[in-house]
């Protein structure tokens, strides 16, 4: 992550130092900033006449919010699909090009999870290979 940005009052004083008729590279050196520092500010200064410094970040628009509404009836209607299945569902009903990662992260913004069902998480039990311990013991004491 990077670090926070610089004053506005010292990218105005840089600013101002290059306006009287400085080179950008010395109000750099003077103010102990990078050189490539000042000439954005500079640039900056002239595309937008602030100094104030750009937003930074800023959110992601997903493809799929449009069409959240038809995603959540579609798994309302239907909650054994799986992500691929929603995939190729929403390529064919919008011509949306996703993935199932993209898929998986609208759910959980959407409060929807993918958790197997009970039916599934039934197990067969242990593997049975020849005679249980018991019956081995018994023999030998037998014996």
């Amino acid at each position: 992550m990077g670090r926070a940005a610089y004053s506005d009052d010292l990218r105005a004083r840089v600013v101002a130092e290059v306006t009287a008729g400085c080179s950008r590279r010395a109000a750099a050196q003077r103010f102990k900033v990078s050189a490539s520092t000042a000439i954005r500010w500079v640039e900056l200064h002239e595309e937008t006449g602030s100094v104030r410094p750009r937003p930074r970040g800023g959110k992601i628009r997903s493809p799929l919010e449009p069409h959240a509404p038809w995603l959540l009836e579609l798994i309302a209607n239907e909650p054994d699909l799986t992500l691929v299945e929603i995939v190729e569902r929403v390529l064919q009903a919008f011509g949306v090009r996703t993935t199932d990662s993209s898929i998986d992260r609208f759910f959980k913004r959407h409060g929807l999870s993918f958790k197997k069902k009970d039916s599934a998480r039934h197990r067969a039990g242990p593997a049975r290979r020849g005679r249980s311990a018991r019956e081995l013991e018994g023999r030998s004491s037998a014996a």
